[in-house]
């Protein structure tokens, strides 16, 4: 008999043919092993003419292979080794979770899964296309568990299967097909076709796909740049709309910001959020932007100045992927853009360990803004002041003061922050059958933000440390901008029910913070702050009480037409992304960047809530 082969999975599902001319085509595949039949599948894709405008392929692991393991047996596989090297910059930190990595210029999406089978699908939330069955640890609870991803028609293929997985297919649903005898290999080809009402206790919009349409996005800063290009990723038609005459005309105009992972030493749910957002932040930086120009992947050193111990107590191999335990001159030696490698002198102890974060950036906003919304598909309309919504055939109208039609779309995102509020208030009371309810999202506020910044001279202090630094505020230290070289230290904090202190005020707040973080550096930029040489960038940003976003619907219905997406807070270049592609995964039935349960602390209408332990600590990124 023969090996068993990609193809005859393929076949098995009726692939290609099936997916010929789709939006979409959905795979689960239970068993990724040494990732060949992704590779294969994703090959098979690129090769066919009338491939779906998306691949999803969701697959699971029990132990990611090592990049080693992939390469192993590929070469005599050109094909394949040109995929493993496609993959390979996205192929670290797989930590136990999800991992959503973006390919092919973002038309395959490969959602890794790693852990125990079981627990991890019943935390998907989408319907699968056809399945790929591998492993040895079935019954019937689990195929239960992934019938859960099938939707009446879902077609299900193994190789060399089990006696158990034949045994419990029947009972949970499933048709037992014939081979189709492409190889003569020992497959089981069976189709999700039970005798019985298909019920389901999920929330079903959230797997619902909806017709690609037209929408309108209030707000073109980070939150409505990156759910325009998530959506016309998708063949959406986004107009985004912002009272400024640019985009990026409020926080998003930030000069430049980090990217950069929260660690806590629980692991909590902002820490794990978080990496699933830079992870994507940095896919899209690569994507869209001029690497060492609008930004860097350069890492970060986070100083603990609090004392806290940072990082997970047993923190796996794979996270040090991501964070570990360095001291400021360990960072520095590692640092491959350092000419020759060398100690900075920070006047900080020798023997501290902060933590050095390999998967950080330093990144221009405005200009990743500005790249959203030159994609095709989206438009940018400014100088766009709403002030009301009204329902109409094709969804809704959005209305200036004086009554007049900016745009008409299916389906609308408030992404433009504490402004949100004011205008669901007002839909409210026009439309109270509508069913929104702004008591049940969570409380937002302003909270102001100032920059201290300078150009360096020609041959900038060696106080400057070769990377960005942060932990009490943070320091950037040599950004491109016109005319030359600048650095960045900051920022302020300070709610806007309070009023405003003057800008020497938050110079001088900014400069204690610096001499905390790296104190030589502060005292050798003490002259610039004294003689008020440094320039200013402030503006307002808006926080959730407990620090995390919100991104849903803003009421309840089969299919609702009014979406939110705000509150980034100091961290929307970490959860911009990520939420985008939340909410463009809820409308097309995807499978989502994240764990059911890490969705739903992002839910909308989740109502006031205490902040999420280990989110206190707002440092900006």
């Amino acid at each position: 008999m023969t090996e068993p082969t990609t193809a005859d999975l393929l076949s098995g599902c009726g692939l290609p043919q099936a997916w010929a001319g789709q939006t979409a085509w959905r795979i689960l595949d239970t068993q990724f092993d040494q990732g060949v039949h992704f590779l294969d599948t994703w090959q098979t894709w690129k090769n066919d003419p009338l491939r779906p405008h998306l691949l999803h392929y969701v697959a699971f692991a029990a132990t990611p292979p090592s990049l080693d393991d992939l390469k192993a047996g590929m070469t005599f596989a050109p094909e394949r080794q040109a995929l493993i090297q496609a993959l390979t910059p996205h192929w670290f930190g797989l930590l136990p979770g999800f991992h959503r990595l973006t390919l092919d210029g973002g038309r395959v999406l490969l959602t890794l899964c790693v852990g125990e089978l079981m627990p991890l699908l019943r935390q998907q939330q989408f319907v699968a296309d056809s399945v790929f069955a591998g492993g040895s640890l079935w019954n019937v609870w689990t195929v239960k568990a992934l019938v859960r991803c099938c939707r009446r028609g879902t077609r299900l293929t193994s190789l060399a299967p089990d006696l158990a997985l034949r045994e419990a297919l029947t009972p949970c649903g499933f048709e037992i097909q014939s081979s189709p005898n492409l190889s003569g290999a020992d497959l089981l080809v069976s189709q999700f076709n039970p005798r019985w009402t298909i019920k389901t206790t999920r929330d079903t919009s959230k797997a619902q796909v909806l017709p690609v349409g037209t929408c309108a996005v209030i707000g073109a800063g980070l939150a409505g740049g990156s759910v325009a290009a998530a959506l016309a990723k998708r063949g959406w038609q986004v107009c985004v709309l912002d009272q400024g005459d640019a985009p990026a005309a409020g926080a998003s105009g930030l000069p430049v910001g980090l990217v950069v992972p929260h660690v806590s030493a629980d692991d909590c749910t902002l820490s794990r959020l978080s990496r699933s957002g830079v992870r994507l932040m940095l896919q899209q930086a690569r994507s869209l932007l001029r690497q060492g120009q609008d930004w860097d992947a350069c890492g970060t050193l986070e100083r603990r100045v609090d004392g806290s111990a940072g990082l997970p107590a047993h923190w796996p191999s794979l996270g040090r992927d991501w964070s570990q335990s360095r001291s400021p001159d360990e960072a520095s030696a590692c640092q491959v853009t350092a000419d020759p490698p060398h100690p900075w002198r920070h006047g900080i102890s020798p023997e501290e360990l902060a933590v050095w974060h390999a998967q950080a950036a330093w990144l221009k906003p405005a200009e990743l803004v500005r790249a959203c919304l030159s994609l095709p598909g989206v438009t940018f309309q400014g100088n766009a002041c709403i002030s009301s919504l009204r329902q109409c055939h094709e969804g809704w109208e959005l209305l200036d003061a004086q009554g007049a039609v900016l745009t008409r779309a299916n389906r609308v995102v408030f992404a433009n922050a504490s402004g949100a509020m004011a205008l669901l208030e007002t839909l409210q009371a026009a439309l109270p059958a509508l069913g929104l309810d702004t008591q049940k999202l969570p409380a937002m506020h302003g909270m102001r933000g100032q920059l201290s910044w300078a150009m360096h001279s020609n041959r900038p202090d060696a106080a400057f440390p070769p990377f960005p630094v942060n932990g009490s505020g943070s320091m950037v230290p040599f950004v491109p901008v016109e005319g030359g070289m600048a650095w960045f230290t900051g920022s302020s904090y300070q709610p806007d029910n309070q009023t405003a202190l003057p800008d020497a005020d938050n110079h001088a707040a900014n400069l204690r913070r610096l001499r905390t973080l790296i104190p030589r550096l502060g005292q050798a930029l003490a002259p610039q702050f004294d003689a008020t040489t440094v320039n200013t960038w402030k503006n307002t940003r808006c926080v959730t009480l407990d620090r995390l976003p919100v991104v849903g619907p803003l009421y309840k219905a089969d299919n609702p037409s009014l979406w939110i997406c705000a509150g980034m807070g100091s961290r929307g270049m970490t959860f911009s992304v990520l939420c985008a592609e939340l909410l463009a995964a809820r409308w097309g039935g995807e499978p989502l960047a994240v764990s059911a349960e890490l969705a739903q602390s992002l839910e909308a209408l989740r109502g006031k809530q205490a902040p999420d332990k280990g989110a206190a600590e707002h440092r900006p990124s």
